[in-house]
């Protein structure tokens, strides 16, 4: 194997290692805390940030949905006066 990608993935793997073990620490670092008010502060922050997280994305494009369906529509009735004018065994 080459040494030069060897030590790249190594730098990578290390890097993400630090950056996982750092995101999980801030989350846990509330219990450590002795005051409660700080505590309770602390674990405030935290509802806060994921529920932010979690918070689903405005829909901005509801015009084009509707613009979509209006389409779509249309194709659907050009398509039921196509098929009326189908003898069905006459």
């Amino acid at each position: 194997m080459d040494s030069t990608f060897v030590k790249c993935a190594f730098a990578a793997l290390t890097a993400l290692t630090i950056t996982t073990t750092a995101a999980s620490a801030v989350e846990q670092n509330c219990r450590f805390i002795r005051e409660k008010p700080d505590r309770e502060a602390c674990y405030k922050r935290q509802e806060e940030q994921l529920a932010a997280r979690r918070k689903p994305a405005p829909a901005t494009d509801e015009g084009r949905t509707l613009e979509t369906l209006r389409q779509l529509r249309q194709d659907d009735d050009a398509v039921y006066r196509s098929i009326s004018n189908i003898c069905r065994g006459c």
